[in-house]
This record gives C-alpha cells, sequence and structure tokens, in this order.
C-alpha cells in the first residue's frame, strides 16, 4: 500500500496535486494541538480497512473502520468524522448512496472515494456531488496524502 513507485495505478479527479507540499500540515496541526483528526473508513474488502488505519495512525490520524455504510450510518463516527475513505461498491447501500445520504442528513463530510472498478465514467458524478477524489486501488501514499490534505485543509 505504501508508495513503491512501480505500477501504481492512480487516477484522481477534482484537485491538481502539483506543487502539494509532503507535509501533511492538517495532521500535524492537530496532532500538536491533542485531538488528531478522525477519519472514517467504509470498505468492505477486509485487507484495505486493516491496512488503511495503520497507514493513517502513521499520517497522524486517528482512524475508524467500518465494513458498510449502514454500521457506519449507525455508528456515533458520523458525528465525530472530519474525513471519510468511502469505497464505491459497497454491498448494500453503495459509497454514492451513503452521500447522499449523508447530505440528506445534512452532514458535510468531506469524501474521498476508493475503488477497484475500471469504470472511469462513475467518479465525474460524484465529485459534482462534492467528494474531493476518486482513487483507484491500488493507490500510493502520496496519493493518500495529498487527497487528506486537500480534504481536510479548510476543516
Amino acid at each position: 500500500m505504501g508508495d513503491r513507485g512501480h505500477g501504481i495505478k492512480i487516477k484522481q479527479f477534482g484537485f491538481g496535486v502539483h506543487g502539494v507540499a509532503n507535509v501533511n500540515m492538517p495532521a500535524c496541526r492537530d496532532w500538536l494541538m491533542g485531538n488528531p483528526a478522525v477519519v472514517v473508513i467504509v470498505e468492505d474488502d477486509e485487507s484495505v480497512r486493516e491496512s488503511l488505519p495503520d497507514l493513517l495512525s502513521q499520517l497522524g490520524y486517528s482512524a475508524r473502520a467500518f465494513v458498510s455504510a449502514e454500521e457506519f450510518l449507525a455508528s456515533d463516527a458520523v458525528a465525530e468524522a472530519r474525513c471519510l475513505i468511502l469505497d464505491i461498491g459497497l454491498p448494500g447501500m453503495s459509497g454514492p448512496d451513503l452521500q447522499r445520504e449523508l447530505i440528506r442528513r445534512g452532514h458535510s463530510i468531506p469524501i474521498i472515494f476508493i475503488t477497484g472498478r475500471a469504470d472511469r465514467s462513475i467518479p465525474p458524478g460524484l465529485l459534482k456531488d462534492g467528494a474531493i477524489a476518486c482513487l483507484f486501488k491500488p493507490f500510493s501514499e502520496r496519493d493518500l496524502r495529498d487527497a487528506l490534505n486537500a480534504a481536510l485543509q479548510g476543516n
């Protein structure tokens, strides 16, 4: 999952990463204040769901992971999430369905979509609805860090 520099396929929509510093400023600021930002992962793939919290912790975030949109909505994490890393193709309520439900409920959590699907036509619509980025698996640590920085800039 790290930035190995070989064969990593990534496509981002919605913001450019050129010129972005490698320092994770929002995470550093929150860590120094003693309250790391809570990043929530909603992902049905167990390997991704179990590895992302470790990476997020190394980047200075607090992470909570959920196997489904329904499990996330039933938790107290909705109120504490500063950013949501959300799989597009969840069983049951899909990632885009969860995005719409959060909007309907009045929650404005920045969302970074992740997907293993090769369908490149999906992300532009998600971004139009307010997502920060869509990362295609496997993605690099740097691309995730850049997306997190963009998501948390104003928070």
